[in-house]
């Protein structure tokens, strides 16, 4: 039977062998702001897009959920040491007519905007995205309706038409090289799509790209693989991130990330090697849950809050998203039941090489990542 010493050891091979995985850059959508702004002699737009420049300029697949996974990884580490200018350099040797990648289409005839700034931010952490800002200018728009055209290849892309009068038109998730039609002058957004939009959202938040949240349900379900201590867990987690989300996103609850971030991954340690040293849910266990799932709220929030909520299906987006998220978790709980629950729980040594070894790696994994987002 392995003793605890050689399962740490093993432990600390799969941690290092891991090591670039996890230290990866999620890739996130890109987010399109149209606005629309109309005076008597005629009707314009302003399209702020905020995308990850290396990554789009690197040519990174976004099919993957993070850069580690694609073979222009180490050119997309290369962009993120480069300065603004240098970066725009780069930028236009690949790109000489950005506007072939992003315009309007009424039937079959386009509309091609001017791109009036490129925004990009100094080189700050490593770590951390950089994203940029490109402002496009659409002049004379003469029609009420019209689809966006989006290069599929830079990844998905959350578009949103504002008007200047109307406010919020149009929201909707653009996964292919072509938006659904939208009308400039009159909300046609459907509560279905955008509930589905939002559910979406809030589900890869999850699986695949949220693999700190990952890890913490993980953890949870290697304590116990029972069903009724494991919801018990679950449950009380749902309701206090639920709780903080709403709270974070309304804006009652402002705690910058630089101080949610490491909380979220000292959670993930602590309850990891909880389970290194008990076989049972201890009667403090739920508290400490809840108070952790507070935290991972505000988490949530903060990639909502960055994503954007329109502001006419304000508490449908926000409950669809937090639908997404559930489903996320139960998802990753099925799966870890499949992989090692039902084929291996009734073996003598599941405690010990699978329970110990699985959450002494997640708990050495958040103790990395607590490190890091301090320092």
């Amino acid at each position: 039977m392995p003793s605890l010493k050689n399962i740490f050891l093993k432990g600390i091979i799969i941690y290092f062998s891991f090591i670039s995985f996890i230290f990866a850059h999620e890739l996130r959508p890109n987010i399109a702001n149209l606005d629309i702004t109309k005076n008597e002699k005629t009707t314009y737009a302003i399209l702020n897009l905020k995308v990850n420049l290396e990554a789009i300029i690197a040519g990174i697949d976004p099919g993957h959920s993070n850069t580690k996974d694609s073979n222009q990884s180490e050119k997309y580490d290369e962009y993120r040491k480069l300065n603004p200018e240098k970066l725009l350099e780069k930028f236009y040797e690949k790109f000489d007519n950005f506007n072939n990648e992003i315009y309007l289409i009424k039937d079959l005839n386009k509309y091609f905007g001017t791109v009036e700034k490129i925004t990009i931010p100094p080189i700050g952490d490593l770590e951390v995205i950089r994203d940029s800002i490109i402002e496009i200018n659409f002049k004379n728009l003469q029609d009420e309706k019209y689809q966006i055209h989006w290069n599929k290849n830079f990844g998905s892309l959350i578009l949103r038409v504002n008007s200047i009068d109307q406010g919020e038109l149009h929201t909707e998730i653009i996964e292919s090289n072509l938006s659904s039609t939208f009308n400039i002058n009159k909300n046609q957004s459907s509560v279905f799509k955008t509930i589905t939009d939002y559910v979406i959202i809030g589900f890869e938040h999850i699986l695949p790209k949220g693999l700190d949240h990952i890890l913490f349900v993980l953890a949870l379900f290697l304590l116990s693989t029972k069903f009724k201590p494991l919801i018990l867990q679950v449950t009380i987690f749902t309701i206090a991130h639920s709780i903080t989300l709403i709270l974070g996103v309304l804006g009652i609850v402002n705690i910058s990330p630089s101080v949610v971030e490491p909380i979220i991954a000292i959670s993930i340690s602590y309850v990891a090697f909880e389970n290194l040293f008990t076989n049972k849910i201890n009667k403090a266990r739920p508290f400490v849950i809840f108070i952790f799932g507070l935290l991972h709220g505000l988490g949530f929030a903060g990639v909502l809050a960055e994503i954007g909520v329109p502001e006419y299906l304000f508490l449908t987006s926000l409950i669809s998203f937090n639908i997404g998220v559930e489903l996320g978790q139960i998802a990753v709980i099925l799966i870890a039941y499949l992989i090692l629950a039902l084929p291996f729980k009734k073996q003598n040594w599941y405690n010990k090489v699978i329970t110990k070894t699985l959450s002494l790696i997640i708990a050495f994994i958040g103790l990395y990542w607590f490190i890091e987002r301090i320092f």
